[in-house]
């Protein structure tokens, strides 16, 4: 059965936003393992307010850290430990796992999310931005994934289309370009939903 691992080049650049629409798209379970800030509440409950899942598929965290930081140093002021173990991936079928950040965000002081992704086996989906900053930024995300044999299903674009941003990614990365979400003007559960049916091939995540 389908499962997916959606990582970022960065924060803030539509991750959850993104998982969100491809939750909704093959009605999977939803997954974060960590949870680092929850003064503006969890990515859990954005991803159930916009893929439209039943409540019971969004899977409860392993940790949920106060403060909005790398996981690592979140866990510290929370005075907690982070045991790799406690993330071995749920059963549920299909899944949907995301990461915090980047791929080289540490989730403890000896593991990066990467080193996690690695162990899981799953084909890992990089979210990235479409303007200035955006190949290097990708490469190098891809170029660290490779580098512990991760299998990295394709890139997918988040914001106004940029052909050749997007295309030299896709060429130099060696990866597929699974598609775009444009910044949507009023974003819900529908205009999610439309944007990624526009935007993407479904059979790319069959």
């Amino acid at each position: 059965m389908t499962a997916f691992v959606v990582t970022g080049t960065d924060t803030g650049i539509g991750k959850t936003v993104f998982a969100a629409a491809l939750t909704g798209a093959i009605a999977a379970h939803y997954w974060k393992p960590v949870q680092s800030g929850l003064m503006d509440g969890a990515d859990a409950d954005t991803v159930a307010q916009l893929s439209g899942v039943p409540r019971d598929r969004i899977l409860p965290e392993a940790y949920r850290l106060t403060q909005p930081l790398s996981p690592h140093r979140a866990a510290e002021l929370d005075g907690l430990v982070i045991d790799p173990a406690r993330l071995a991936l749920p059963p549920q079928r299909p899944l949907v796992v995301e990461g915090a950040g980047g791929a080289l965000v540490p989730v403890t002081r000896s593991t990066t999310y990467a080193d996690i992704f690695a162990w899981w086996n799953l084909p890992v989906i990089v979210v990235a931005r479409t303007g200035l900053g955006t190949i290097n930024h990708s490469l190098l995300t891809i170029e660290a994934l490779h580098a512990r044999g991760v299998t990295v299903h394709g890139v997918a674009f988040v914001g106004d289309a940029n052909e050749d941003n997007e295309a030299t990614i896709a060429a130099m990365g060696k990866v597929r370009r699974l598609g775009r979400l444009p910044i949507l003007p009023v974003l819900d559960r529908d205009s999610l939903a439309a944007a990624f049916v526009a935007g993407f091939d479904m059979k790319a995540f069959g």
